[in-house]
């Protein structure tokens, strides 16, 4: 414990002495703005306190934006699933992989690592652990200061003036902030919501199965009959969670013949695609998501292992789902590959892009332009999935389904699952997050200077600040 207590003091030293050395933070330089009321606006508001949202707020303090506020519905330390709804023992991403450090040594998931296990557990290390990873990004948030409205859920958003004002929710009771601009770094389920097939969902009883983005206590699963839905990395997470709680059976029921074996997040990992993807027309955009949505994520060999392990595990591949009634009380579900009777069903069928799901856009939604208003697919292309996400501008701002309408738009910025067909996959994980946060924090930087550019010709006016000052010359 000395020992670890020691490491991560002279980790903490190296963290300040590296900032300063990058000139962190940089002088504020966005001229203050002040409502009605007299109260201070925020420059940017940032809604998610998780590895993007605090690797966004790191970004815009390293370009001296200095009134930003983040805020986040999880209490503190339970931001993002690391803790709540992910179930798997590590995270899938490399060791390698650089996070929020926006490219400071000191910052990096191994250099917290190190000081806190030492150079050897490091060596040894196959993959982060996700509890781990978790504590790192409460020290990261810690070392560069930021500072987190936590239990803060974001009702609605509205226009106001050359702004926004944002509807908020906490243990104070409802409230507005006032602000320039607004970030939703709102994860995996930001642009809609939880997938959840129909056929589940109208005939089975809602406290009888649940969703892997859910949190959920898997104790009550303990002598039941658990069927899981999907062969994706979360179906097996959820696989594994069920058995080691007890369950009497788990069958895994996939609708693919095959298990799916590639990570496409490996291919997409190379500063040409991630740095340039937004470059492309959108006939190539369009294109390149198609094929990359294809991919499914595999599970982890370790998890896939973990399953097979126990003896009351079965898979059957090439099951579609027929229909699912209720029989009794048994879930009776009908699938091309027979017939099967479970207690309870765990989803691990993804996620949905519908902004229409999303109450923080309710007032505004339908003048948002999707990629079905923008992109005519050729023949044999439409993919309605595709078509229904955003359709975004190069910094991730929402663009108005009318030319000229709702000018306020270009305030709010999607960098969460649904900007991936604009920008590419740099807002939906770790891998991305080197090229979307800096694009991202640059796009945000220029509007708030583009806006203000009267203001800062008035102060260059006006500048009279004396450098040279030589001594009165002798008679």
């Amino acid at each position: 414990m000395a020992e670890m207590r020691a490491g991560i003091a002279g980790l903490n030293a190296r963290v300040e002495r590296e900032l300063g050395t990058l000139e962190v933070p940089l002088r504020a330089w966005v001229p203050p703005r002040t409502d009605a009321s007299g109260a201070p606006i925020a420059d940017v508001v940032i809604v998610g306190a998780g590895l993007s949202g605090l690797s966004i707020a790191f970004g815009l303090k390293r370009q001296g934006v200095a009134r930003v506020e983040v805020i986040d519905a999880a209490p503190a330390g339970r931001e993002g699933p690391w803790v709540t709804s992910a179930r798997m023992r590590t995270l899938r991403s490399p060791k390698t992989l650089t996070g929020p450090d926006l490219g400071v040594p000191s910052l990096t998931y191994r250099a917290w690592h190190e000081a806190m296990f030492g150079d050897g557990s490091w060596e040894a290390l196959d993959k982060i652990d996700r509890t781990h990873w978790m504590d790192y990004l409460t020290w990261f948030r810690e070392r560069v200061g930021i500072s987190v409205r936590n239990e803060t859920r974001l009702i609605e958003i509205l226009p106001k003036g050359e702004g926004l004002e944002l509807m908020v929710a906490s243990p104070r009771g409802e409230e507005r902030i006032a602000c320039r601009k607004v970030v939703l770094a709102t994860g995996i389920e930001g642009a809609g919501g939880l997938h959840v097939p129909k056929i589940v969902s109208a005939n089975v009883p809602r406290d009888r199965w649940t969703h892997s983005g859910e949190v959920f206590d898997v104790a009550g699963l303990a002598g039941k009959a658990v069927g899981v839905i999907g062969a994706a990395a979360s179906s097996f997470d959820w696989a594994v969670a069920a058995l080691e709680a007890g369950a009497g059976s788990v069958t895994l029921l996939a609708r693919s013949a095959e298990m799916p074996k590639t990570e496409i997040l490996d291919w997409s990992n190379f500063p040409g695609f991630l740095n340039h993807f937004a470059d492309l027309d959108d006939a190539r955009r369009y294109r390149f998501a198609r094929r990359m949505f294809s991919f499914k994520t595999p599970p982890t060999m370790e998890m896939y292992a973990r399953a097979h392990a126990f003896p009351n595990f079965r898979m059957v591949m090439g099951a579609c789902l027929d229909s699912v009634p209720m029989e009794g009380e048994a879930i009776a579900v009908a699938t091309s590959a027979g017939p099967f009777r479970f207690d309870h069903l765990l989803l691990g069928t993804g996620y949905a892009v519908d902004l229409q799901r999303r109450r923080e856009l309710a007032g505004f939604v339908d003048q948002i332009a999707v990629w079905g208003d923008r992109y005519r697919p050729e023949d044999g292309e439409a993919d309605a999935d595709l078509l229904a996400y955003p359709y975004l501008g190069p910094a991730f701002e929402c663009t108005p389904k009318l030319p000229g309408d709702a000018p306020f738009l270009k305030h709010i910025h999607i960098f969460n699952n649904g900007a991936v067909p604009s920008l590419g996959p740099v807002c939906n994980g770790i891998t991305g997050l080197k090229s979307g946060v800096p694009r991202l924090v640059a796009g945000l930087s220029r509007g708030l200077f583009l806006e203000d550019a009267e203001l800062h010709f008035a102060a260059l006016d006006a500048y009279d600040k004396v450098h040279f000052a030589p001594p009165a010359q002798p008679l």
